[in-house]
């Protein structure tokens, strides 16, 4: 079966939507800065809860900045789609902390103030997001929520793709959304593995990560609903996989065995070989470990004819559960620009791997992009797109 994306949306620290975001890709313009609530090199969204209120205007209500953030980047892609009973239509979204923004603010009031706005706790629930971003696109089928760490974009979109395959649904808006929320800056934190500077994903003197925040959605659509929508595809979500190596909680094992076999198994799963892909996206998070051993699994797969690869997080941080969403539309960028994105802050080969990303912007033939994304627990999703020919 034929799956088609034929939308895409994303708001990150480089974009409040898809063509803000080329832009910044296309010109080398990071995301990253120094945050005054934090004192860290984070990726901000640069717009405040109360903004994205009034930008989607929307009633007056005590939402998540992760169901913002959602809403904007899903009505982007959702664009002029609309509910026909003869297109079986479902999301999936995906976040890691969900609400929790909200919950640490109202935790200790609530422990202390007998009027307290106790309720705003329940937005700590992960579905909440989902289930007003699916009343915000009129959707009332399928609705399910993922929450698999760094991972959790990647598998929602490989979830949607899945109940199509099944013949369970005809199309599917698939993502996620994270805030910047202080449980992930402490929890990383305690890591030690953030970077003072601008990451430098890849790079032999990498020190660490910077986390980041944002959204991103997709649409995905069978031939029967393309027959009905009219919609025109963007490009094909060709192959994906999921593999784990359960080797620690929160490190890639040394010699990237899961993300080796979530790679080749997509691969299969699409029906080309290691030859085919134009472009890698990695997951490339700027850590000593994360970067060795996924470098370690491409060398694995690609041997000597490793294609165009980068990270993208020198641009907008790790944004965690939405990364592997906000890089699938990278992906779906990279095959509508011809052009592999740049790796930005690089200089130094790592002297295991002696690998050196794409670092510009340039024309290239792009027919299948692979994109890699690395949660925690070793849950590794690796997905292909390639052209809609």
């Amino acid at each position: 079966m034929k799956i088609f994306v034929t939308g895409i949306g994303v708001v990150s620290a480089i974009g409040q939507d898809a063509e803000q975001n080329l832009r910044s890709l296309q010109s080398l313009t990071t995301g990253l800065s120094r945050s005054a609530n934090f004192n860290l090199m984070l990726g901000e969204v640069r717009l405040s809860n109360e903004q994205l209120i009034e930008k989607l205007d929307l009633p007056n209500e005590d939402y998540s900045r992760t169901t913002l953030l959602a809403i904007l980047a899903a009505k982007e892609a959702w664009s002029n789609n609309k509910i026909n009973k003869s297109v079986r239509t479902g999301l999936i979204s995906a976040t890691s902390v969900g609400g929790l923004d909200r919950t640490e603010k109202y935790y200790f009031e609530s422990q202390t103030s007998k009027t307290a706005r106790t309720y705003s706790l329940m937005t700590h629930d992960n579905g909440r997001t989902t289930e007003r971003v699916a009343a915000e696109l009129g959707i009332s089928g399928y609705i399910g929520t993922i929450s698999t760490a760094c991972s959790s974009g990647a598998n929602a979109i490989m979830q949607g793709a899945r109940l199509l395959e099944g013949n369970k649904l005809d199309r599917v808006v698939v993502g996620a959304s994270e805030p910047l929320a202080t449980f992930d800056v402490k929890g990383f934190s305690s890591l030690n593995i953030f970077d003072n500077e601008i990451c430098k994903p890849f790079d032999d003197k990498r020190s660490g990560l910077n986390l980041g925040e944002g959204a991103a959605y997709l649409v995905l659509e069978n031939e029967h609903s393309i027959s009905v929508t009219g919609n025109k595809p963007l490009c094909m979500l060709s192959g994906w996989n999921n593999a784990t190596d359960a080797f620690h909680q929160t490190a890639s094992s040394p010699d990237g065995k899961g993300a080796y076999l979530a790679m080749i198994n997509a691969l299969a799963k699409a029906g080309i070989t290691a030859g085919n892909i134009n472009y890698v996206n990695a997951h490339g998070t700027g850590t000593s470990n994360n970067d060795l051993s996924e470098s370690m699994a491409l060398r694995n797969v690609f041997g000597d004819a490793m294609p165009s690869f980068s990270s993208t997080k020198g641009f907008t941080g790790h944004t965690l559960a939405a990364a592997g969403a906000i890089e699938a539309v990278y992906c779906v960028q990279s095959i509508l620009s011809q052009a592999p994105l740049p790796n930005l802050n690089f200089s130094t080969p790592m002297k295991e791997t002696n690998m050196t990303p794409e670092t510009s912007f340039r024309s290239a033939k792009i027919d299948y992009v692979l994109s890699n994304s690395f949660g925690f627990g070793g849950n590794c999703t690796c997905l292909i797109f390639g052209k809609a020919w």
